[in-house]
């Protein structure tokens, strides 16, 4: 068994939040704010200068957040899929765009778990289970999921709890017993290892404020949304979908839900400001279907497993685009290109210049051996959505796969990719430049690939390795030295690179 402290750490210490589901729970003796009569609420929203960053301060938040995103690629937690990320960001930069107040920094990932889960850490990162976006019916109950985490971290709820708690521990103890608050809902080992510190009463005084934030984070959240161009009731909609769940499953319910249920204070209030509120009809974006079934894909267990769904919903004439897209999608998964191509292709006949299908089909085509067929559809996607990221980087990693890496790298350098995927593009500068046969290039992309995954370790090995290639330039020597300079800063200073060989 792994000592205490590494348990905490490896379930998931990732967590560091105040989560939709952790918080899902209100206490009914909140008392309702009147909203049936149309009356809205000042936002209070925190000033500059308040107790919060005494406790916690901006520049400490970034280093709890950068930290707890290096142990979730270490532990490979998160869902490193391009097109995903993108979707969630751009439908996250539009709630941004519409709210009151603006984070100073926000990026959005995905959590790889089949359960219902969002929660926002530190400096700004809110993570979204796929299981939320599987769960989810419209597109407006994930962005009312996301206006909620994109609250509490404008509102700097963790921060201000702490302030508000007195600064109760040290910091290394707060920040172990919050990541306990998440990864304990699906490993109650993390809570008994958090109380086996000494940790149990700090752990319930989090967890009592964290509910106490949540109508705040609801009602703000909400009328993001609203502004934003959503369906205020996505909120509401939703919470009512976890409720139902609970009665649904009785005592085999999801931990999550057995461990925080959603109750009839907070639908209420979530329904009363959303009709307060003007109507609109709000349409899913074609996108966010495929979306859903993309999620569900790359968190089963086996190919197989999408394949009989998805043969099942065509069998039982539920014809959808979504479940087209899944089904060729599991073929890619299971290494059958040619059935994925011809499931795939009636849907992009029918929507020739939809991004995600011409880059599936491009994927299908170029593993199938149609090279030339592939790399069109992908450049294709490319000129059709030039500040598509996911475009880009498929287009470049056909290129690469068509055996013209130099085209890649100046395509990779001549644009600007969105948050969450810069570690794609360093990887792909770093295949095409090995492909290029320009090996200390290739060292230098890597290690920035797995620096920003957290792995300085590793990034301070790559730039060793390339520092002794005889071959480098005194120009690419200099700009190696000066960046494992960098590296070499952001590691702990009793740091041993013997130690990595060991494990």
């Amino acid at each position: 068994m792994r000592p205490i402290a590494s348990l905490v750490s490896a379930g998931l210490a990732a967590a560091l939040t105040v989560s939709i589901a952790a918080s899902a729970q209100i206490i009914d003796t909140v008392p309702s704010d009147g909203l049936g009569s149309g009356a809205q609420p000042p936002l209070n929203l925190p000033q500059m200068g308040e107790p919060a960053d005494a406790a916690l301060s901006p520049t400490q938040e970034a280093q709890i957040g950068a930290s707890v995103m290096s142990q979730l690629y270490q532990y490979e937690y998160i869902l490193e899929d391009t097109e995903l990320t993108d979707y969630l960001t751009t439908i996250g930069y539009r709630l941004v765009a519409a709210a009151a107040q603006k984070p100073p920094h926000v990026e959005f990932f995905v959590v790889k778990d089949p359960r219902i889960n969002a929660f926002a850490m530190p400096g700004g990162y809110i993570g979204f289970n796929a299981g939320l976006l599987i769960a989810s019916s419209t597109e407006s109950e994930v962005a009312g999921v996301m206006g909620h985490e994109l609250t509490h971290v404008i509102q700097r709820h963790i921060a201000r709890s702490q302030a508000d708690q007195g600064g109760v521990g040290t910091f290394a103890t707060w920040a172990a017993v919050l990541a306990a608050i998440i990864a304990g809902s699906a490993n109650p080992d993390v809570i008994l290892a958090a109380l086996a510190v000494g940790q149990g009463s700090l752990y319930q005084k989090q967890v009592n404020f964290t509910r106490a934030n949540e109508l705040e984070a609801d009602r703000i959240g909400i009328q993001t949304m609203h502004e934003a161009g959503f369906d205020p009731e996505g909120m509401a909609s939703f919470f009512q979908r976890l409720a139902q769940q609970s009665r649904l499953y009785g005592s085999g319910v999801p931990d999550i839900l057995l461990t925080h249920p959603v109750n009839t204070v907070r639908i209420s209030e979530a329904r009363a400001r959303a009709a307060s509120m003007k109507t609109r009809k709000v349409e899913n974006s074609y996108e966010y279907g495929l979306m859903r079934e993309r999620a569900r894909v790359l968190t089963f267990g086996r190919p197989a497993d999408g394949i009989d769904l998805y043969t099942a919903e065509l069998k039982a004439g539920r014809d959808t685009p979504g479940n087209r897209y899944g089904l060729a999608l599991s073929l890619r998964e299971s290494g059958d290109f040619p059935g994925g191509i011809a499931v795939l292709k009636p849907v992009l006949d029918a929507n020739p210049k939809q991004v995600n299908l011409l880059l599936l089909m491009s994927e299908l085509k170029l593993y199938a051996g149609q090279q030339a067929e592939g790399l069109a559809l992908a450049k294709k996607a490319q000129e059709l959505y030039p500040r598509s990221t996911p475009a880009i980087l498929g287009y470049a990693s056909a290129l690469i796969q068509a055996g013209k890496p130099a085209e890649a790298r100046q395509l990779l350098l001549s644009t600007e990719q969105s948050f969450g995927t810069r570690m794609e593009t360093y990887r792909l500068l770093s295949n095409a430049a090995r492909d290029m046969k320009d090996t200390g290039t290739a060292s230098y992309e890597m290690a920035n690939y797995l620096y920003y995954r957290g792995d300085y370790g590793g990034a301070l090995a790559q730039l060793d390795a390339g520092l002794r290639l005889d071959s480098l330039s005194q120009q690419d020597r200099a700009r190696m030295a000066a960046r494992r300079a960098e590296v070499r800063e952001a590691l702990p200073r009793n740091y041993n690179p013997y130690a990595r060989e060991r494990r």
